[in-house]
């Protein structure tokens, strides 16, 4: 009895102590980076350096090795949301860009609409994948957030809000356009598009405030051919260190060991699968089938890109937790056990908790941390395509 009752109050405990690992965690990572000096913080300065270069008129992806290493690959509008921080000295800086992520996910979770109980799983299962992509500084914890709350503020009928929301991913790092496939959902085509081009001049042009209106214009043509090197870098290091291109491609091109494999492969079944949902109108208004989608777009921005990397996996791995928590409890037992293979091969295989050895001899080199994101992008997208209301028929089996 008494070992019971230590359970359900662990149990009713857990919100609080969830909440403050939240927080608590990057807190600590941020703190222990900037003690170890610039190379440990690298991202950030990469991140800084995009408003202070404007400032400066220096071009924002040359090299710059006597301030950070390897090249910014975001777009200048990503310096209006750096610039509080950039404005402030590194150790306050950083500490209030890790807080500042993990808040705006934090956030976006809560907005979701979840029972409070499927709440803290979503946060339960993203906790150590966030406090990864923030341990390196990244942007994506904030991105993710940016695409859920697009999709919040859709579902709510707020088309201005969620077009700020959808163009500032975009012109940071272009993944967040993806959160326009949510417009369906309300059905306010011409007020989206109205919105969105308002939006994209806004924040396109608010960096000109602080820097020479003909430089900013020229940055983004810039930004456009380093992406464009930045892909085929991507892909070739496949049979190098393996930390890019962690994405489906990427692990079948490792996989058979044919590096020229093209992505459209890949990329043009996934594109139409991602749409094929979209003619299911009956089920616009089904809170569980546009989870669903949001969990499938979450995981298949990260999966079909030749940028992902295990930082970025903290987007794939929160569309797997909403995916998890929006089914509900009668959830059948193959879902748990894509969970334990989640966090072994995608949370855990990237931390000092998994062996070296398998993680060296065989993650890396094959690219497997995608691997559970891979397959549950599939079956979400058998069960979105055979959806049925108040139940998910498709592959609805226990074991």
């Amino acid at each position: 009895m008494g070992f019971n009752n230590l359970i359900q109050k662990m149990k009713i405990a857990w919100p609080k102590v969830l909440t403050i690992l939240w927080f608590l965690l990057p807190a600590v990572f941020a703190m222990v980076k900037y003690s170890l000096g610039t190379k440990a913080y690298n991202n950030y300065l990469i991140y800084k350096h995009v408003f202070l270069n404007i400032i400066r008129q220096a071009n924002l992806y040359d090299f710059y090795p006597d301030r950070y290493l390897y090249q910014n690959h975001y777009g200048p509008s990503f310096s209006i949301f750096i610039a509080p921080f950039a404005l402030l000295p590194d150790s306050i800086g950083i500490l209030l860009w890790c807080l500042a992520n993990a808040l705006f996910l934090f956030y976006a979770i809560k907005k979701l609409p979840l029972e409070p109980k499927a709440i803290h799983m979503v946060m339960s299962i993203s906790l150590l994948e966030m406090c990864g992509s923030i341990q390196s500084q990244q942007f994506n914890p904030m991105l993710c957030s940016w695409i859920i709350l697009a999709f919040v503020h859709v579902m709510k009928g707020r088309t201005g809000m969620a077009a700020f929301f959808i163009s500032g991913g975009f012109l940071v790092k272009l993944y967040g356009i993806v959160a326009l496939l949510f417009a369906p959902f309300t059905g306010k085509y011409r007020s989206m598009m109205v919105w969105m081009v308002t939006a994209m001049v806004i924040l396109a042009c608010i960096p000109m405030l602080y820097g020479d209106a003909s430089f900013v214009l020229h940055a983004y043509v810039d930004w456009y051919h380093r992406l464009l090197g930045k892909n085929q870098e991507n892909i070739m290091t496949n049979f190098t260190d393996g930390m890019q291109d962690i994405s489906a491609m990427g692990m079948v091109r490792r996989i058979i060991g044919i590096s020229s494999l093209s992505n459209m492969l890949f990329l043009f079944p996934a594109g139409i699968l991602t749409l094929l949902p979209l003619l299911k109108r009956n089920y616009f208004n089904d809170n569980r089938f546009r989870l669903f989608y949001l969990a499938q777009v979450l995981i298949g921005l990260v999966i079909f890109s030749t940028s992902a990397e295990s930082p970025t996996y903290v987007i794939a791995v929160t569309g797997f937790a909403i995916w998890y928590a929006a089914f509900g409890e009668d959830r059948p037992q193959w879902m748990k056990w894509m969970l334990v293979l989640l966090f072994l091969l995608t949370i855990l295989s990237s931390t000092d908790l998994f062996p070296s050895y398998i993680r060296n001899t065989l993650i890396k080199p094959y690219a497997l941390k995608a691997l559970p994101c891979v397959l549950a992008w599939g079956v979400i997208t058998v069960q979105l395509l055979f959806y049925r209301r108040g139940n998910v028929e498709a592959l609805q089996t226990t074991s």
